[in-house]
């Protein structure tokens, strides 16, 4: 069983690297709590969710933007400096949040404008921690060290919603993003004790020129390259969220709470493909892990589309027997997205020499952020023409047949080997 667990070796090997982990995993709770807390607040001023839609709007475009530029100073500054100054971006905002529900301002552009500033300072941090990682820890131990990141960031997303509303019902607003503030202070303390960590090779300004540089650099490298294409590929044709609430309100009955259930399964996936990530850090064909992993993935959104479609259309309220394969789906889905997940980062650090190491993730990021909201868009479209079950059953099968298609065109992908790791 021990060998099963999640290996622990980066935390025991490098006091950097646990202080930063540590930090991280206590900041990313309150984080989450506060971003329920801030859709809840905007639908309470408003009692729409167009408003809280529009909330992803303001997240998402900062994200884009500051998640490429960031990762251009990344490659050129300190990555130390650049965490810190990111980070306080990010709680400068949170505190704003709270200083704002303290206030009783009630202002839905206030919100909006916080948040972009967090989605700002976040789309800079995260490529910068995803670059500091391999200075911290080495190249052999990515995979462990990704595994344990995938852990913090599932048990957040699982925990930290359900805290949030009780939080929010409980204790209001103001303590909730309160809460937040103080988490974020653990962070800060993981950052500021980092050692000085200049890019290896840096050279020229940040700015649209080194972005592009960036691009340039997959345009050449198959194999980086290669992680965004096939995540792009899982995302876009069987990506299952915007379909979840229809299929608990329409199929599997429950509405929202097997809507919640659902997404819950992904996440406990997730969750336990990092708990148990032991063996990941044994297997050198990588490449090969995430082709296998998104196949899986195409077949687990694929069985669920299948017992939506045998669940037929819910009459009476009452919640259908076939919830169970669809939480079992839903669970072995996230499983194999995770570890996809985990390879896919382990490549990009790996290959990428240290200078481009910032930049390309945060096109990782970007790639990340976007690939389910285009996903979402295009299975929400198809439900005009088709039933939900029938757009998760064929989004599975068309992502299987996309991945064998790239196992087929890209073989230098398909045999990447962690122990010579190419570009």
């Amino acid at each position: 069983m021990p060998r099963l667990l999640a290996d622990l070796t980066p935390l025991r090997r490098s006091t950097a690297y646990r202080r930063m982990w540590t930090g991280m995993s206590l900041s990313a709770m309150g984080s989450n709590i506060a971003l329920v807390a801030v859709s809840l607040q905007v639908f309470a001023i408003t009692g729409e969710s167009l408003y809280v839609g529009i909330l992803g709007i303001f997240a998402l475009v900062p994200l884009i933007v500051f998640g490429l530029y960031g990762g251009s100073i990344a490659d050129v500054h300190d990555r130390r400096r650049v965490a810190l100054l990111s980070a306080g971006v990010m709680w400068a905002s949170s505190a704003g949040l709270a200083v704002q529900a303290w206030a009783g301002l009630d202002n839905i552009v206030v919100l909006y404008l916080l948040v972009a500033l967090n989605s700002a300072g976040t789309a800079i941090n995260q490529p910068t921690r995803s670059a500091i990682i391999p200075q911290l820890v080495g190249k052999e131990l990515l995979p462990a060290a990704n595994a344990l990141g995938m852990i913090t960031f599932t048990m957040a997303a699982m925990v930290g919603p359900m805290v949030g509303g009780f939080l929010v019902a409980s204790v209001g607003y103001g303590w909730t993003y309160t809460l937040d503030v103080v988490s974020f202070a653990f962070a800060w303390w993981g950052l500021v004790t980092l050692p000085p960590l200049k890019p290896v090779g840096a050279s020229g300004p940040p700015g649209l020129r080194s972005v592009l540089e960036g691009f340039a650099f997959l345009a050449t490298r198959p194999n980086v390259r290669g992680t965004f294409v096939i995540d792009l590929i899982a995302m876009i044709t069987a990506a299952p969220r915007a379909l979840i609430p229809a299929i608990g309100a329409l199929a599997l009955g429950g509405g929202e709470a097997t809507a919640g259930a659902l997404l819950a399964a992904i996440a406990l996936g997730s969750f336990l493909a990092g708990l148990f990530s032991g063996p990941l850090g044994a297997v050198r064909r990588q490449g090969l892990a995430v082709l296998w992993s998104v196949a899986a993935w195409g077949v687990g959104i694929g069985a669920l589309g299948l017992t939506v479609l045998a669940a037929g259309r819910d009459t009476d309220g009452v919640v259908s027997p076939w919830v169970v394969p669809a939480l079992l789906a839903c669970t072995a889905a996230g499983v194999a997205d995770s570890i996809s997940s985990v390879f896919r980062s382990t490549i990009l650090q790996s290959a990428a020499p240290d200078h481009l190491r910032g930049r390309l993730s945060g096109v990782f990021v970007v790639v990340v952020a976007g690939g389910p909201r285009i996903g979402d868009a295009v299975a929400g479209g198809a439900t005009t023409i088709v039933s939900e079950g029938t757009v998760l059953l064929l989004g599975g099968i068309l992502c299987v047949v996309l991945t064998g298609v790239m196992a087929w065109r890209q073989p230098g992908f398909r045999r990447y080997d962690a122990r010579h790791p190419t570009p």
